[in-house]
């Protein structure tokens, strides 16, 4: 990974150049991300491998983001893809100023709990002559939202008569569970899957200073009641299907260096279950 400082006037990263091989594969990863300005951004990203079509891919995107619409525009090598996307956000901007009410003022954030969400894309593949187009909605919280946070998504390709749900929840400090149902109405086929988040987190003792009270010496921390530091250093992801197909990865980290641990579970293939196993290993100085 490099990194270009660019001369922006919030001092902000202009160019990112990143790069990844993986062995014995011989698979080369390439990333350009270029900042044009506060709003846009180009991105290039590329893959090298002989058993891909040509030998490789190459995805450019062009991306917009004025905070209540958001675009981009995309083209891919493979079959010559072209394509356009578009997200637009209901409501007032969180980002400024509430909005006035008429006899009361300013609005109470704390009524507005959450942002509902619709997006399109169409696309078109020059090569073999075929397009698609989906749509989609979402419905997520607000950090004034004083209930669990959560985040409801419905996306809908009518060209091939599929759509799919999800649904995700923070259900603890550091446990998030979801779900996700897919359908097709031409062909009936359907698939359920279950998942969750489990992070961990490492526990500092805060130091305590000696303050004197009333010539009586008593321990006081840096924050009320001696709280604790958290750190995160590691995540547990899980999912099963509705075919008892079980995949677990463990990311975690240690000093420099991060480790992805994760394997493949078929409960219906008894004499065989694990199906796949790996690890991957990244090193960053």
């Amino acid at each position: 990974m490099y990194k270009i400082q660019g001369g922006s006037a919030d001092g902000g990263l202009d160019t990112l150049l990143y790069g990844r091989m993986y062995l014995p594969a011989s698979t080369l990863e390439a990333l350009y991300l270029r900042r044009l300005a506060p709003t846009r951004q180009l991105k290039i990203s590329a893959v090298s491998n002989s058993r891909l079509p040509n030998g490789g891919t190459i995805l450019a995107l062009l991306q917009q983001d004025n905070g209540k619409f958001s675009s981009e525009y995309l083209y891919s090598t493979d079959v010559a893809l072209i394509g356009i996307r578009g997200l637009y956000n209901f409501g007032f901007d969180p980002r400024k100023a509430l909005p006035q009410t008429p006899g009361n003022g300013v609005a109470d954030s704390r009524k507005i709990a959450g942002r509902f969400s619709a997006g399109a894309e169409v696309y078109y593949g020059i090569l073999n002559k075929s397009g698609g187009v989906s749509t989609g909605f979402r419905y997520t919280t607000l950090p004034s939202n004083t209930g669990s946070p959560l985040t409801m998504t419905l996306t809908v390709n009518p060209i091939i008569g599929h759509f799919q749900a999800a649904y995700a929840v923070k259900a603890g400090e550091g446990t998030v569970l979801c779900s996700r149902y897919d359908f097709n109405i031409y062909s009936y086929e359907s698939d359920l899957v279950l998942g969750c988040e489990i992070w961990r987190r490492k526990q500092q003792e805060v130091p305590k200073i000696e303050t004197r009270t009333e010539g009586v010496w008593q321990p006081d921390g840096f924050t009320t009641g001696g709280e604790k530091g958290n750190d995160i250093t590691g995540v547990l992801k899980a999912r099963i299907t509705q075919n008892f197909n079980i995949g677990l990865l463990w990311e975690g980290r240690f000093k420099q260096l991060l480790f992805s641990i994760g394997s493949n579970i078929d409960l219906k293939r008894r004499d065989q279950p694990f199906r796949t196993v790996g690890i991957e290993i990244q090193y960053n100085s």
